[in-house]
């Protein structure tokens, strides 16, 4: 009885790792691998997503992660140049010195940033501090622009505003609609159908047909180009 108890246990390697160990570390890599392809998918979309809401404004001076809470330079206020400044040369303006390039780049004075507003003759300078904000100035003017082709004014980085004309894309995207939903709904019920017969029907030359069709999906599509566009 002691015998065919022994014999019944399972024999141990030396140095042998657990099986539950190994499949679990062999899991960990799969699912992490997994999960960094899939980050590495979303975030150009996500970017595309939140950027079509966004001002063109704000995509040419800010990255689109910026709705999230952050710290950046905002406005407090704006004061006028100073009277006899030399605007050609080097200015003094509340405790901060440059030319009128170094303003518009943006002068720091301590906590506090100056920047020059509009150009040479009748700017302005803006005040900025530090602070945690969050830029989510959202707004369909693109898509308005885009599918309605309305006019829309375009404040540059600069300050100064351009007025654009919309691109008016209703008509093509209707267009790709109605080619693209029955180009993709009708070869897939002619599949299905196809599919059925092949699985659970016996008819005279199944074998022959599905050969064919099996056959047909090795040639490339691009193959099909060539009598339609050969002279």
């Amino acid at each position: 009885m002691a015998a065919s108890t022994a014999a019944a246990q399972p024999m141990t390697i030396p140095g042998a790792k657990p099986k539950k160990r190994s499949h679990l570390l062999s899991d960990i890599l799969v699912n992490g691998v997994l999960v960094l392809v899939v980050i590495a998918w979303l975030i150009p979309v996500v970017s595309l997503v939140v950027s079509s809401f966004r001002t063109r404004f704000d995509i040419q001076t800010s990255g689109w992660w910026t709705i999230a809470p952050h710290s950046a330079w905002q406005t407090v206020g704006t004061i006028p140049v100073p009277e006899g400044v030399d605007r050609n040369g080097v200015m003094q303006i509340q405790g901060g010195q440059g030319t009128f390039e170094q303003f518009r780049e943006g002068v720091q004075v301590g906590n506090t940033r100056l920047i020059w507003i509009g150009n040479r003759r009748t700017g302005t300078i803006q005040v900025q501090k530090q602070g945690l904000t969050t830029n989510t100035n959202f707004t369909l003017d693109n898509y308005k622009e885009v599918i309605g082709g309305k006019t829309f004014e375009i404040r540059k980085p600069d300050g100064s505003t351009v007025t654009v004309q919309g691109t008016d894309m209703l008509t093509p995207f209707l267009n790709s609609l109605i080619v693209t939903i029955p180009a993709t709904l009708i070869p897939i019920l002619i599949a299905a159908f196809a599919a059925y017969a092949f699985a659970w029907m016996k008819f005279p030359g199944r074998r022959l047909f599905f050969i064919m069709v099996v056959a047909m999906l090795v040639v490339p599509l691009q193959i099909a180009f060539v009598p339609i566009l050969k002279d």
